[in-house]
């Protein structure tokens, strides 16, 4: 019984004794519980301080003064300077024709003839009188310078060779008036005459162009009557030719048409072989033009409720810049102020990017 006692008591102390070393454990494992979750606490903050940096790639275009031009265009068509419709000038039958169609003609030339054998006629018979008059005229005038006869007898024959040389004079203006001349040199455009065909004054029937002296002409809008003057720079494109010449204006009217509401400009244009009346042209005139223009891609201007801006790279950041915008054409915009040369624009990588993100060229 002693025995069995003693064994609980070393069995009680033995438990009593365990107790307090768990109690310990647990204690010692609990502070590095607080510890290890103060550690953590610790680490979550500082990770969730910082965000993590996304690097964005975009393409820059370096800001340079270039020059920048504003073109209003506008389509015309070519016209030569010398375009002429030859009209008879007497009633009658054509007898010959001496042109045709396709052939380099000269100022007088003869294109056609048309029949006069009646006014031949008169001019046989006024010259037979002509020639009798003048022979009594130099007759009557070797004596009256000799002192025989008397004045009234010269100044009678010097009357009638002179009223007969009137008469020739006109007969052979009449005479001239049948035949068809050239009034210009060129290129017989248009041949209608034939031999036998009656014509009258006015019938149209003959063309001549001078397609070496050529010039584009357009109508343009009285809105720009301030903006275009004579002298100004034109580049004239011509599709069906595939050419194209940059010249100035030669000539800009003053007056607007009240019906369309515009003026006429015209173009000088040099000889060509392809260049041909009434052929389409394109005229790209010059309205506004500036050397040392700010100017940038047009795909890289955006828009805002306040205005114009564009994104610059500063530092490996976006930076935004409000602009105010000038002119713009053909993909090109002039920027008044807010930037300056040695600039980089962003023209790519514009979508999503804002200020202060972090980019990359």
């Amino acid at each position: 019984m002693k025995k069995i006692l003693i064994a609980s008591v070393v069995l009680f102390l033995a438990a009593c004794g365990n107790k307090d070393d768990k109690k310990a454990q647990l204690e010692k494992l609990k502070k590095e519980q607080t510890a290890i979750n103060e550690k953590v606490a610790e680490l979550e903050a500082e990770i969730g301080s910082k965000k993590e940096e996304v690097v964005k790639d975009v393409e820059a275009y370096e800001v340079k003064s270039a020059s920048f031009k504003n073109y209003i265009q506008i389509q015309g068509k070519v016209d030569a300077e010398q375009n002429v419709q030859v009209n008879p000038q007497a009633q009658g039958v054509i007898t010959n024709v001496y042109a045709s169609i396709g052939q380099n003609v000269s100022k007088g030339q003869v294109l056609a003839q048309i029949d006069d054998a009646v006014l031949r006629q008169n001019i046989a018979q006024l010259q037979t009188s002509l020639d009798l008059a003048n022979n009594l005229y130099n007759r009557q005038k070797n004596l009256w310078d000799q002192k025989i006869g008397t004045e009234v007898q010269f100044l009678n024959a010097k009357s009638q060779r002179d009223g007969l040389e009137r008469q020739m004079g006109v007969l052979k203006q009449q005479a001239a008036m049948y035949k068809v001349k050239a009034p210009i040199s060129g290129t017989v455009d248009q041949m209608d005459y034939k031999v036998g065909q009656a014509v009258q004054p006015g019938a149209p029937g003959i063309r001549i162009v001078n397609a070496n002296d050529l010039k584009a002409k357009a109508l343009v809008s009285e809105s720009y009557a301030g903006k275009i003057n004579q002298g100004d720079e034109v580049l004239v494109i011509l599709p069906d030719a595939n050419d194209s010449v940059k010249t100035k204006i030669s000539f800009a009217s003053k007056t607007i048409d009240p019906m369309s509401r515009s003026f006429n400009v015209e173009v000088k244009l040099p000889s060509k072989k392809f260049f041909r009346p009434n052929m389409i042209s394109v005229l790209k005139i010059v309205d506004y033009s500036r050397n040392d223009a700010t100017v940038v891609p047009i795909k890289a201007l955006q828009k805002s409720e306040s205005g114009d801006f564009l994104m610059l790279v500063e530092g490996g950041k976006a930076k935004k810049v409000a602009v105010k915008v000038g002119n713009v054409y053909n993909g090109e915009a002039e920027i008044l102020n807010g930037i300056k040369a040695g600039d980089k624009v962003i023209v790519v990588g514009l979508n999503g990017l804002n200020e202060g993100d972090t980019v990359k060229l």
